[in-house]
């Protein structure tokens, strides 16, 4: 006991502030973090969406055909509607953290950020506008 005091003090326990569960919460850099995290679950589903629809393809028109009427539920359209946020959020975030993960050297210098993020970023708007003329021009 005298070891105890001599190397703590007479505190055999100390004050510990409680902190809620949801601290997170009012931290803009923690919550963003959480909420990144949680896009992954969005992204996941996304994956699980789109393999559907290629059995579907697979499987002929007519299942395809009710597929696209699923599709059409209005709850679905909202989840997927969420997803889409979730997944903007989550490719904006992750463009952002590229210039942390991915350093480039040119002529013995760093790169700056600003242009790794921007080039993750017009190769985006550009992937975007080809992926929308296939779609959109028949």
């Amino acid at each position: 006991m005298k070891v105890y005091q001599a190397q703590f003090g007479e505190h055999r326990r100390w004050y510990r502030e409680r902190v809620s569960t949801y601290w997170w919460l009012f931290r803009w850099y923690y919550l963003k973090f959480v909420l990144r995290e949680l896009s992954s679950v969005f992204v996941a589903w996304f994956v699980v969406l789109t393999l559907l629809q290629v059995r579907a393809i697979a499987a002929g028109p007519e299942a395809y055909g009710r597929f696209a009427e699923w599709l059409k539920s209005p709850l679905l359209a909202a989840v997927n509607a969420v997803s889409l946020g979730f997944i903007v959020f989550h490719a904006i975030t992750w463009f952002n953290l590229a210039p942390t993960a991915l350093v480039v050297r040119l002529r013995g210098k760093r790169v700056p950020g600003i242009l790794i993020a921007g080039s993750n970023y017009a190769a985006w708007v550009v992937a975007s506008g080809v992926l929308a003329w296939l779609i959109l021009r028949g």
